[in-house]
């Protein structure tokens, strides 16, 4: 029997606030531990959450971003827990009444097609702390602890590993462009349980549903839960190693247990951590101390208008509006910082400058960043120094290679190009008498490349063209010199 794989993610993103959900402390990484904390955040009986409207802000706007129906009453409730990473024994969180509703991410496949990733909900809440281990030890940073998190509760629409991963990076893509978080796997501030099951396949491979059209749930296998995945590596091979377990457990008559599990990095195996019996009952009840979140219409407008153009539009609009490839159009979309640099550079271009600054950006510009380590804002050259020395070339002011030899410089220490090629005598040489005076000098002081020309290599072209730019100074234009030197060794 083929069985189909049903997965789902809760995804946990970490908003960039200045401070933590329900105190005014300052969210900031690589500090000392324990060292940004106050009372609420610490737990102290009698201290009471004020809560972080930016976070709620945030919040909609991703919800906004991603399809989402808001909810103009969101209330906060007490999830109750006993743990060393929260302090106070109970997390403030979003159960009844979420934030956002809906929504959801299209995805492309590795066959070509696309799929839409259904969202459940987003739910704001505050993150736990952090318990690190050591030799002999454990310690509990509260540096983390009341950071401002969202859960992002997609459907169990993904099939496989690779749909995880193809969602995950859409899903970042949209809140990095949203500018709501970093995404930062690296710090863990965007994080993911997995659930997956397998259940026997059908012709369409459609999710089983109930007759209100709702999913059956009690047809999708039995689930298993792996917590805490912080990379797309680990979620993607813990997929499929749960993948081939289940069907291994049902090959040889075991029954697949509903439990949580963790992945092994090292192992490269899912472990067992506690079974469905042993789950939390969360126990929840309405937060207190916290006023319902109320929103109107005109307030989720104005958040939504700060959104910036959906990378799948922006990717449209740039292949339509700048003639790029597809491809190159994704490439460049992928950072928001890179397509927004690109366009500040393209504006006013025709399309086929554009396409040249294209290239030169993902080319010899991408490959300066990633030698440099620095992103785009960060080196000195701006847009529209990029653009003129793009111009330069497109109008034969200069050729290729003063052009790759002007770019590190300007990369490097910005400046106008137009104006070091005037003040150091770059422009290129175009004129034909120049040229010609140049390839008669080249063919004079070496007959035997011409002897060689004579005799049927026709490669020894490539040579005068060499010398022609060294006796240019590398300001002749290659195309124009290459058709000059046939006709005068032609000639000979």
């Amino acid at each position: 029997m083929e069985f189909a794989n049903t997965i789902g993610l809760e995804t946990h993103v970490q908003l960039k606030t200045k401070t933590k959900m329900f105190c005014g402390c300052l969210l900031k990484t690589g500090c000392e531990p324990n060292t940004n904390v106050c009372p609420v955040c610490l737990g102290y009986p009698g201290a009471l959450p004020v809560m972080n409207k930016e976070a709620v802000k945030f919040t909609v706007m991703s919800g906004l971003m991603l399809g989402c129906t808001i909810n103009r009453r969101a209330t906060f409730d007490r999830k109750n827990y006993f743990y060393p990473d929260m302090a106070k024994d109970y997390q403030i969180s979003e159960n009844g009444n979420p934030l956002c509703l809906g929504g959801g991410v299209e995805i492309m496949r590795a066959d070509g097609t696309k799929k839409l990733i259904r969202i459940n909900h987003i739910h704001l809440e505050e993150d736990a702390a952090k318990i690190n281990h050591y030799a002999a030890t454990s310690g509990v940073d509260f540096n983390r602890g009341g950071t401002p998190l969202m859960e992002i509760v997609s459907e169990p629409d993904m099939e496989s590993a690779d749909d995880a991963i193809a969602y995950l990076t859409a899903l970042k893509e949209m809140l990095v462009y949203a500018g709501v978080s970093d995404c930062n796997l690296e710090e863990g501030n965007m994080r993911s349980d997995v659930n997956i099951s397998i259940r026997p396949k059908t012709g369409d491979g459609a999710l089983p549903t109930k007759a209100d059209g709702s999913i059956d749930f009690a047809q999708l296998g039995t689930k298993v839960e792996i917590k805490n995945m912080n990379s797309f590596s680990g979620i993607h091979a813990a997929l499929v190693y749960e993948a081939k377990r289940q069907r291994a457990c049902l090959a040889q008559g075991v029954p697949i247990v509903q439990e949580t599990r963790r992945w092994d990095p090292e192992a490269l195996e899912t472990a067992s951590m506690r079974t469905k019996e042993n789950a939390h009952d969360y126990r929840y009840f309405p937060e207190p101390d916290l006023v319902p979140v109320e929103l109107s219409e005109a307030q989720v407008a104005e958040w939504g208008a700060l959104l910036p153009e959906k990378p799948e539009l922006r990717r449209a609009r740039m292949v339509e509006q700048y003639g790029l490839a597809e491809y190159d159009a994704d490439v460049l979309s992928q950072h928001k910082a890179n397509a927004d640099y690109f366009e500040a550079a393209a504006k006013g271009l025709d399309k086929k400058t554009a396409k040249l600054l294209c290239n030169l950006f993902l080319g010899d510009v991408m490959a300066l960043l990633n030698a440099s380590g620095k992103a785009i804002g960060d080196c000195a050259m701006r847009p529209a120094a990029l653009a003129a020395l793009v111009k330069l070339a497109a109008a034969g002011t200069i050729n290729g290679p003063t052009l790759k030899e002007l770019l590190p410089e300007i990369f490097e220490t910005g400046g106008d190009p137009e104006a070091i090629v005037k003040e150091r005598g770059l422009g290129a040489v175009s004129d034909a008498a120049a040229l010609e005076a140049f390839v008669d000098q080249a063919i004079a002081a070496n007959p035997g490349p011409v002897a060689d020309f004579k005799a049927g290599k026709k490669a020894a072209a490539g040579f005068f063209v060499g010398q022609v730019m060294k006796l240019s100074k590398g300001k002749a234009d290659p195309k124009l010199v290459g058709p000059l030197v046939a006709k005068k060794l032609a000639a000979q």
